[in-house]
């Protein structure tokens, strides 16, 4: 099998699994999906703009761009996903304009044909450099001139954190997992190659995926020909908190975690620390 069906069906397989139906309503991703929003919003201004939501999530980032007045296509690799995306649109006052299911690296659309392309996925499922490379090429060819690439990634250093926040706790899943030669030998691998290959013992994980450096980002949108803006962290360091839960129920102690991820979000030197990044470029 050649890289590129390889790569495809590590994908569909992923997605039609529907991972993301509630995700977002669950522990930190309540956080990712905020802070992402907040982020996006810095570089999606005027109205009617006409967005590309390649891969990405099952209808949350469509729907909500969308109900703002944008003309949203979304684009997925996996029949499930999309259907769920069609029952959230159902719902919307301003619908998602288009949902299709297709190769997200090869687009049946024209060049210089969107205003801003959303990658909120690809780039840590696509496991290979040149399918990355491969999938923010089509991402500039579809951009106009002035047009902005958003980029998500996930950090080299996300499961290695995960298990020592959970290390040693009294209650809950997964706190002895630094105990596990499994474990163990799942993270040296991300650390060293940035490739996670999640065992069949931990049905939880995200399956095969590339995790990222923070510079790596800007290095491969500058090679699809790209201008990088900036690359930021999303959560940043203040998921890790044994308390997250709770603290996130509060609306004051919320508001502080959110202004404590702002804070430090350019800072590269806790970068690797945030479990995703989101990077923007521009097409000159």
């Amino acid at each position: 099998m050649d890289n590129r069906v390889e790569e495809m069906d590590h994908i569909m397989s992923y997605n039609n699994q529907d991972p993301e139906k509630k995700r977002f309503s669950r522990g930190i991703a309540k956080l990712e999906f905020e802070r992402s929003k907040e982020i996006i919003s810095r570089y999606i201004t005027g109205s009617g703009l006409v967005i590309y939501n390649i891969g990405g999530e099952a209808g949350a980032y469509s729907g909500w761009l969308a109900e703002q007045g944008h003309e949203v296509h979304m684009f997925k690799p996996a029949s499930r996903s999309t259907a769920k995306a069609a029952e959230l649109n159902e719902q919307l006052a301003h619908p998602i304009y288009s949902i299709e299911v297709t190769d997200t690296r090869q687009l049946a659309r024209a060049d210089k044909s969107a205003d801003v392309v959303l990658l909120m996925g690809p780039l840590y499922h696509l496991t290979e450099r040149e399918e990355r490379l491969a999938a923010l090429a089509e991402a500039q060819r579809l951009l106009k001139d002035g047009g902005i690439l958003i980029a998500a990634a996930m950090s080299r250093y996300g499961s290695m954190l995960y298990g020592l926040s959970v290390y040693g706790k009294d209650n809950g899943e997964d706190t002895q997992l630094i105990n596990e030669d499994e474990f163990m030998f799942m993270i040296e691998r991300e650390i060293s190659e940035g490739q996670q290959v999640c065992p069949d013992m931990y049905p939880g994980g995200i399956g095969r995926s590339y995790f990222h450096l923070p510079n790596e980002l800007q290095e491969e949108m500058e090679a699809a020909g790209l201008e990088h803006l900036r690359t930021l962290a999303v959560e940043g360091p203040v998921w890790i908190i044994p308390t997250f839960e709770e603290k996130w129920s509060e609306e004051s102690s919320r508001n502080r975690l959110i202004q404590l991820s702002r804070q430090v979000e350019a800072e590269n030197s806790i970068m690797g620390m945030s479990p995703h990044m989101i990077a923007a470029g521009v097409k000159r």
